[in-house]
């Protein structure tokens, strides 16, 4: 039987067919197991738990007479293999190859499952694959399926038959609007945006004709006592961390740039029902968060903005999104992206996978990144052994945005996020948070010597005397890190300005780059892949 695909699969079929776009769909997991695997347990398991989901056994085709996208759900069960790469004689670069192509090798949405996984031996520890087409699964779909492997296999090794909920049919879980009830909704979405630029002015985005869509990310992350200055300032206007992260978002595009309305896309789970939060499949929308501000407007304003706007994209997220672009942008002429190109989401990162006492598989980071947007924007609060720490990553497409300016704009989000906890009254674009020009030494001496001034609350300081000499301490020596972060734009750490210790060593710390802070044809189309690894083709 063929079922009607839903808004956000009709979507992705599309993005399907344009050679270019087709791996930016694929959602691969990497997991790196130590400890003594069950190769055999693990490998069941997967197939069980892969095999056991409708979703993950559909086959995709375009009904030209009814010109419609539909699925069926009686494909043949996803390959799930096993490699014993130690014992093969696999060398670093065919297993970095072979990697990448399970994660990024495009599946035939009409003939074959779209789901794959492999269990790799190596010599010290076990990789898990495990790639999945965004088209049936979003990333709440896949941590579902992580926990399930683990919890089957551990089911398995105690001698227990797991206990697992029975799937739904992805036909049963409805999350977007039906026609008649979108007509009465769509025009308060199209008030709420219209007007609105539909591009966001990034001001570090240079022009190319590139059309790479490679990526990179970098990271950030606040020490507990900014974290914890952020989300108390930001709980003022009741915003939550995903919240302060768009403010700081908007903020900074703007203290930085001329804009100042921006649409930013968001990824709606599409889990609001608790009778669907266990459903394997891909049930978000993309909704449009609209944020807007002006040279008066303070960081308490903006963060009440912020949070109101969110909750109103919240409230939309059963619109789908291709209803709210053909309103607002009856003109299209891109595929993808409909409407901004900048994405802002917490992050979605499965958690440790613990299979035995002992054996626990911890998320890799991917062999590379395809971007879907120009940039996205991840917040993710991060509060391992009980101390919360946010962490801001960037990712970005390479052709578009230099290493360096990315790093500078995690640098210039930082020194948002001080601006905000510092005073919620303060204006956003106030000029004195701007970054001060540290392009020469002289700049710089003299930056350092007005800081070392203002911080010590002296009159003269002698270019080579010591910090701790002239009156500085352990909590000063932490606020001058601070200030010097905020007003250079430079990532600096407290050992190195420590060590440094004199105004010419400080200043001398600032000449370093911005640097953002870390973060063939026969067979089955798993035997093609592995095949192309070994023959060192191209797949």
């Amino acid at each position: 039987m063929w079922y009607e695909a839903n808004p956000a699969q009709k979507g992705l079929w599309v993005l399907d067919q344009v050679e270019q776009l087709r791996p930016t769909s694929l959602i691969p997991t990497v997991m790196e197991f130590t400890g003594d695997v069950d190769h055999d347990l693990l490998v069941a398991a997967v197939r069980r738990v892969l095999g056991r989901h409708p979703a993950l056994r559909s086959l995709f085709r375009l009904d030209i007479e009814h010109r419609r996208i539909e699925y069926r759900t009686d494909g043949a069960p996803a390959e799930a293999g096993f490699i014993d790469a130690a014992a093969e004689g696999w060398s670093r670069e065919e297993l970095e190859r072979l990697v990448e192509l399970l994660c990024y090798t495009p599946f035939d949405l009409g003939t074959e499952a779209p789901v794959r996984a492999e269990v790799i031996r190596l010599e010290q520890s076990t990789l898990l694959v495990l790639t999945v087409h965004h088209i049936v699964c979003d990333g709440w779909s896949r941590s579902l399926l992580m926990a399930e492997i683990a919890a089957v296999y551990r089911a398995s090794a105690a001698g227990l038959e797991p206990v697992l909920s029975s799937p739904p049919h992805p036909s049963e879980v409805v999350t977007m609007l039906a026609a008649d009830e979108l007509a009465d909704r769509l025009p308060d979405v199209v008030e709420r945006l219209a007007g609105a630029p539909i591009a966001v002015d990034v001001p570090f985005r240079r022009d190319t004709d590139d059309t790479s869509l490679a990526g990179a990310t970098l990271a950030t992350r606040f020490d507990e006592e900014l974290t914890e200055a952020l989300l108390a300032a930001a709980g003022e206007e009741g915003c939550t961390p995903f919240m302060a992260g768009v403010a700081l978002l908007a903020g900074t595009l703007a203290r930085t740039g001329g804009q100042r309305d921006f649409l930013f896309a968001f990824g709606w789970p599409g889990r609001s029902d608790p009778a669907v939060a266990e459903a394997i499949g891909m049930f978000m929308n993309t909704v449009m968060i609209r944020v807007s501000l002006d040279d008066t407007t303070t960081w308490r304003e903006l963060l009440r903005t912020a949070r109101i706007s969110a909750m109103e994209a919240f409230m939309d997220g059963d619109v789908p999104l291709d209803a709210v672009t053909a309103a607002l942008k009856p003109e299209r002429d891109a595929i993808w992206p409909p409407l901004s190109a900048v994405l802002v989401n917490m992050a979605e990162v499965p958690k440790d996978m613990e299979l035995a006492p002992g054996v626990v598989g911890r998320l890799q980071p991917l062999p590379s990144l395809h971007m879907k947007y120009d940039l996205g924007l991840f917040v993710c609060l991060n509060e391992e052994s009980g101390r919360r720490r946010l962490e801001l990553s960037v990712d970005y497409t390479q052709a578009l945005y230099a290493r360096d300016s990315v790093a500078g704009f995690l640098s210039d989000l930082r020194r948002s996020a001080l601006s905000l906890s510092h005073s919620l009254e303060e204006t956003v674009s106030d000029p004195s948070a701007t970054a001060v020009d540290v392009s020469t030494p002289e700049a710089r001496i003299e930056l350092v010597r007005s800081l070392w001034k203002e911080i010590l609350k002296i009159d003269e300081v002698a270019d080579d005397a010591s910090f701790f000499d002239v009156g500085g301490d352990s909590l000063l020596l932490i606020v001058l890190v601070e200030r010097l972060t905020q007003t250079s734009g430079r990532a600096l750490k407290t050992m190195d300005i420590f060590r440094a210790g004199t105004v010419r060593g400080h200043a001398e710390l600032l000449a370093a780059p911005a640097a953002g802070a870390a973060a063939g044809s026969g067979g089955s189309a798993r035997d093609r892949l592995i095949g192309a690894v070994r023959a060192g083709g191209q797949g």
